[in-house]
């Protein structure tokens, strides 16, 4: 598999199926996103992953916290107040063709269901952490994006499909505290990793993507 062909079958995978993930794999991945660039090559990425009986025990925490109406608040926006266009047109496009693959008999828990399954990974049997100093300042915050990304392209050609996932900012405290991380590691986003179950509509559809011409300017080209 090409880079190309990696870029374009990537996509946020909703749907997984239970088979186990080898730690050796996931290890090997991991190491070879390391590659990826940084600033300085400061590598200011720390990552926690959890399966079985750890990942379990972990949802059933959050699962208990929700239950119980518990809510905890964000270190960071995960999107700005007041999104401005294109961006809210783009975000809400792409929630109406989320929520229209991911069809709930009940309108009204729609949502509810929607929030459920973020917080159980869709399913995937591995959970990953992604956590950064609270030192490091935006340029850091771009070299975690590109770890990830280059994570997730690396899955791809192992035939694995990721769903990266910021709703874990929304437990700042929770989730450093059950990984035991250091004090000064913050939240930044989680990831579902697995092996995609293609037979769901929820993985079936693809959000619209901008042309170059779109969001470039372009100056000495022919």
């Amino acid at each position: 598999m090409n880079v190309m062909d990696a870029v374009r079958q990537r996509h946020s995978a909703r749907a997984f199926k239970p088979d186990p993930v080898p730690g050796a794999l996931l290890k090997e991945l991991l190491d070879l996103a390391s590659h990826s660039p940084s600033g300085g090559n400061l590598q200011p990425w720390h990552v926690y992953a959890l399966t079985g009986g750890p990942l379990a025990k972990f949802k059933a925490l959050i699962k208990s916290k929700l239950d119980a109406g518990e809510t905890e608040t964000p270190e960071y926006d995960v999107y700005p107040p007041k999104l401005w266009e294109p961006l809210r047109t783009r975000r809400r496009v792409a929630a109406i063709m989320r929520n229209e693959a991911m069809k709930h008999p009940d309108k009204a828990q729609e949502q509810q269901h929607l929030i459920e399954l973020n917080y159980s990974f869709f399913g995937s049997p591995v959970g990953l952490f992604f956590l950064l100093d609270r030192r490091v300042g935006p340029p850091q915050w771009v070299d975690m994006g590109l770890f990830m990304q280059t994570f997730m392209l690396l899955c791809v050609e192992r035939g694995l499909a990721t769903c990266a996932q910021e709703i874990w900012a929304n437990w700042p405290i929770t989730v450093p505290q059950f990984l035991n991380a250091p004090e000064h590691l913050m939240m930044f986003a989680g990831m579902s990793l697995g092996y995609e179950d293609t037979s769901q509509p929820v993985n079936q559809f693809r959000t619209p993507r901008e042309p170059a011409e779109a969001f470039t300017v372009f100056r000495g080209f022919d």
